[in-house]
């Protein structure tokens, strides 16, 4: 069974909110029976294919590539959490509702993630709670930051709680990155500033005690946690020489235990680091489909690590996906309920 956790897609039929509503949507815009542009205030922002909404365009692709099942989740740039609540509702509603029905006519090849309007917590958890509850979709992609606002900002802590509580797993996926006027030249915004700002955010909810607060919260981060990994000891070590700053009892590396990661950093030096540091149970093949960064085929490095075993890979390939989805059926798509339980009973 092999998993594609890290997949991206958008409403073939994508209304123009820059018409309805004016302002920065994201607008889709066909250049041929096989392509289009992805518009934002009528510039190209990427273009893409038709991978990117046909279902049966995907499915071919997972055939020849040994994908058995893709997890979708949205586009970072329709987040849009700087548009007025009622009208970013609308926007993650749309493809919300796009993804479950892409799921449901689809059985057993797609998993799906919801997007939520983090600007407004109530609207969050209420659209969430739609997600998971009615749409059956199977946890939540968030961006790693609101509007300049890191993760650790107090209006986003219900929003959390309610995750945890649900046992809605979350993805977190960089957008609206740091240090934007100096990463446009070379492209360096999706290879430095991605990195560098997908480790802001989980330094955030380590450092602040988000994660303390909410321990059963589960989080993954996208292209292998970015940077974090690696300024881990650092963090360590800045709690360690500024107890004024210290919002935790214990330093950050002990609030890791719920953090997963993508293994889409293209490397077997760097995924053995994921698997040395956090372990192998907490790393999800991911290739960042269709776009021009992702791995082809989806699992190449990890296929090609001779120090894994059978085992170690079976997980990274699959299971592990399945279960921080809470996904128990295969062949059906059902969500474990008890997933919770289970991982507990099985030590992991």
């Amino acid at each position: 069974m092999r998993i594609d956790f890290h997949t991206h897609v958008i409403p073939k039929d994508l209304p123009n909110l820059a018409e309805k509503y004016g302002g920065k949507w994201p607008v889709l815009r066909q250049t041929c029976a096989c392509g289009a542009n992805i518009l934002v205030e009528g510039k190209v922002f990427r273009e893409v294919t038709d991978q990117v909404w046909s279902p049966t365009k995907r499915i071919q692709d997972m055939d020849r590539e040994g994908v058995d099942i893709q997890v979708l989740s949205p586009i970072p740039v329709t987040f849009s959490y700087w548009a007025p609540v009622d009208a970013a509702l609308e926007m993650a509603q749309l493809q919300n509702d796009f993804i479950s029905e892409t799921v449901q006519e689809n059985p057993g090849r797609f998993a799906g993630l919801g997007t939520v309007p983090m600007q407004d917590t109530k609207t969050a958890i209420k659209e969430m709670d739609r997600c998971v509850h009615e749409l059956n979709l199977c946890g939540i992609e968030i961006g790693t930051n609101v509007n300049g606002e890191n993760l650790d900002a107090p209006d986003f802590l219900e929003f959390f709680e309610m995750a945890e509580k649900w046992n809605v797993p979350l993805f977190i996926h960089p957008w609206e990155t740091m240090a934007k006027d100096r990463t446009p030249r070379h492209n360096f915004m999706y290879t430095v500033g991605m990195p560098s700002e997908t480790a802001l955010a989980a330094a955030s909810l380590v450092w602040s005690g988000v994660m303390e607060k909410f321990p059963n919260l589960r989080v993954c981060f996208a292209h292998g946690g970015g940077s974090f990994p690696y300024i881990l000891p650092r963090l360590d070590q800045g709690w360690k020489v500024w107890p004024h700053l210290r919002l935790t009892t214990q330093p950050p590396s002990h609030y890791v235990h719920n953090f997963y990661f993508d293994s889409l950093n293209y490397d077997p030096l760097n995924v053995n680091y994921l698997i040395d540091r956090f372990g192998h149970e907490k790393v999800m093949m991911g290739s960042d489909y269709p776009f021009l960064l992702r791995e082809i085929p989806p699992g190449k490095v990890i296929d090609e690590m001779t120090d894994l075993t059978e085992l170690q890979k079976r997980m990274i390939l699959g299971e592990n996906a399945l279960r921080f989805l809470n996904i128990k059926g295969i062949n059906d798509g059902t969500k474990n309920t008890d997933s919770r339980e289970e991982t507990a009973k099985s030590g992991i």
